[in-house]
């Protein structure tokens, strides 16, 4: 079945809809330039890894300055040093990795959790081509791996939606297979393998599946590489009602739960709370952002918020 004929309820998500978030991208922001508390650097420094000779501004020589940066012709002129300032400038290849397991496919309102990755990795792709960087990713289920090579064309992007949404319509309620959690690992060691330095990795992901060789492939990649994972999840697990029952499925195997017994929801609760404090201390530990986006909002107002206040976190540090 094309993706275009599929459902636009929240349940799927079409290549049509992917590409059409562009306008919605321009807005995001994924890196803030930091005041620089370096004696021999400018008033500003790059949040960005490398270097190269982007012209930033003039400032007045201060002791220490290297002589090769005065400017010798607005020194003549004002009759005092002054010297060019260069910021650090580099091309940063992006690649996203997008989870669209059978995990991904739950949602209690507004959007599936796979429809919510879809629509942040394309945000970011277009945000990120419309930064001039070449983007790629890597779009993974519970039986097959997908790369998209990081290219810097508009059809490049457009061919990324194509298969973020031919994986997301290949997710069915009715999958008798076995669920994967240790595709997890897999497709981040597979961005290990190509993600060698200087790479923008963001990680889309419920992170189902989460343990220490996760961690560490994650810390691992942001030693050489600068890395932003976006937490999917449905609040429904945080706002759980008092008196229905429920039943779910894991694909081809379902359980009742009673929600009105007290016991089931405090070890529902526990278990939520439990796993997503876990993931949160990763950002503390690991020192990359692990921001949260709700499946029961628009996606894009939440991505705009949460970049702009990791971006101030980081100013603060």
């Amino acid at each position: 079945m094309s993706t275009a004929a599929l459902s636009s309820d929240g349940v799927y998500v079409t290549t049509e809809q992917l590409v059409a978030l562009e306008g919605r991208a321009r807005n995001l922001t994924f890196v803030q330039k930091a005041r620089s508390h370096q004696q021999l650097a400018g008033r500003m420094q790059s949040a960005l890894r490398g270097r190269g000779l982007i012209f930033e501004e003039l400032r007045d020589y201060l002791p220490g300055d290297d002589i090769r940066s005065i400017d010798w012709r607005v020194t003549a002129r004002t009759s005092k040093p002054v010297v060019r300032i260069y910021g650090e400038e580099k091309e940063r290849p992006a690649i996203l990795v997008v989870d669209q397991r059978i995990n991904m496919f739950f949602g209690s309102r507004r959007a599936m959790k796979s429809v919510t990755a879809a629509e942040a990795a394309m945000l970011c792709a277009w945000r990120i081509l419309g930064s001039g960087d070449r983007v790629g990713g890597f779009i993974f289920g519970d039986g097959d791996i997908e790369e998209v090579k990081p290219h810097r064309s508009r059809n490049a992007v457009i061919a990324l939606a194509n298969k973020i949404a031919a994986k997301n319509a290949a997710l069915n309620a009715g999958f008798a297979g076995a669920p994967s959690p240790a595709s997890l690992d897999e497709v981040l060691q597979r961005v290990a393998g190509v993600a060698h330095h200087d790479h923008l990795i963001v990680v889309i992901s419920d992170f189902g599946g989460h343990g220490e060789t996760t961690r560490d492939v994650l810390l691992s990649l942001a030693a050489r590489n600068d890395v932003i994972c976006l937490l999917i999840y449905d609040p429904f697990l945080l706002e759980l009602s008092k008196s229905a029952d429920i039943v779910i499925s894991g694909g081809g195997l379902q359980a009742e739960l009673s929600l009105s017994q007290a016991g089931v929801r405090k070890s529902i609760d526990t278990f939520a709370r439990n796993r997503g404090r876990e993931l949160m201390a990763w950002q503390r530990e690991l020192g990359l952002p692990m921001l949260p986006v709700s499946t029961a909002e628009e996606t894009a107002p939440q991505l705009r918020r949460l970049l702009e206040q990791s971006a101030w976190r980081q100013r603060r540090r």
